[in-house]
Parts: C-alpha cells; sequence; structure tokens
C-alpha cells in the first residue's frame, strides 16, 4: 500500500501544475514577445514550487536564479533591443490555427498523461536511497557531478549559443539604428 499525501500537499501540487501547463500555453500562444517572456518566468516560478514541494530545493532555487532571473532578464534585454515595433503592431494572440494545434496537442498530452497514471509504475530506486546519497554527497553534489562531467560539453555550448544570440541582437540593433540615422539624414 502506497502512503497518501496530506490533502494541503495535493492541492497545491495540482495548483502550481495547473498553472504551470496555462502558463506554457500562454507563452505558446503570444504573439508578444515581452508577453510570452513573462508568461515563460511564470512557468519557471510554478515549477521552482513544485520541485520545492518535491523536496529538491536546490533544483527549485536554481530554477528561480538561473532561468526567470539571469536567462529571463537576457531575453528582455535581447527583446527590447531589438524594439520590435509599437505596441499596436505586435497582437498578443495568434491566430485560430495555432490555438486548434495547441489544443490537439494539450489533448495528447492529457491522453499520455493519464494513460501512464493508469498504468501504477513503480519506481526503480529503492527506498531510501536518495536520503542515503544526501547524507553521503550532500545536496548539491548530484546535480553538479553530472553537470560538469557528463554533460559538460552540452552545458558550455549552450552559454556559447546564448552569448551568440545576445552578440547577434546587438548587431541586429546597430544596424537598424544606422540604417534609421541613414534616413533621418535624407
Amino acid at each position: 500500500m502506497q502512503p497518501t499525501l496530506p490533502l494541503f500537499y495535493t492541492f497545491n501540487f495540482y495548483v502550481f501544475g495547473i498553472v504551470a501547463i496555462i502558463a506554457a500555453l500562454l507563452f505558446v500562444t503570444r504573439k508578444s514577445p515581452v508577453a510570452a517572456a513573462m508568461w515563460l518566468v511564470t512557468t519557471m516560478f510554478a515549477l521552482a514550487a513544485l520541485y520545492i514541494m518535491m523536496d529538491a530545493q536546490f533544483i527549485g532555487a536554481i530554477q528561480v536564479l538561473v532561468y526567470a532571473g539571469a536567462i529571463m532578464v537576457v531575453f528582455l534585454f535581447v527583446i527590447m533591443l531589438l524594439n520590435l515595433g509599437q505596441p499596436s503592431d505586435v497582437a498578443d494572440a495568434r491566430g485560430r490555427g495555432w490555438k486548434l494545434v495547441a489544443t490537439a496537442v494539450g489533448v495528447a498530452m492529457l491522453a499520455q498523461i493519464f494513460a501512464l497514471t493508469r498504468a501504477h509504475v513503480q519506481p526503480a530506486i529503492p527506498p531510501g536511497y536518495l536520503a542515503r546519497q544526501i547524507e553521503y554527497t550532500g545536496v548539491i553534489a548530484p546535480v553538479a557531478a553530472p553537470l560538469f562531467n557528463e554533460y559538460l560539453l552540452a552545458f558550455e555550448v549552450t552559454s556559447v549559443l546564448l552569448l551568440a544570440a545576445v552578440v547577434g541582437a546587438v548587431v541586429l540593433g546597430r544596424r537598424r539604428t544606422a540604417a534609421e540615422e541613414a534616413a533621418d539624414a535624407r
């Protein structure tokens, strides 16, 4: 028999899960890049809350600090640097076709989730293993060791791609400014 969780925990888990799903759908359906970025921040905060509820406080804190904080600030900086036009030029919602596609994908994902919850899959990790591992290595080592050993190349490539995106946005911003100056000089 599996232990039951308190009603407060279950309720909050579902609330944060629903908030994350709705915010992610709103992120995908927004046409305005600033509105989409704000919905992405909401999704990341909801995911951080879920991590904390699952006793992964370090991952939750990193989610807020790195993704919702630093990377989203860089995204917003790039969006503002590109100056995508007047707010009236960029509508906030996309057309009906995208909403239908998003609805179909959402229904398919819900069907998969319901199918997986009915399967009653038992975890492969022995009981108490995680607690013993945390006592032995600490909380950060299980996250940091694979990140800087097995996944170091992917980690560094991601950082270089983000840097290239920011540099590209700066170059595009400068070109647009030079073109506007040439037009004003005429």
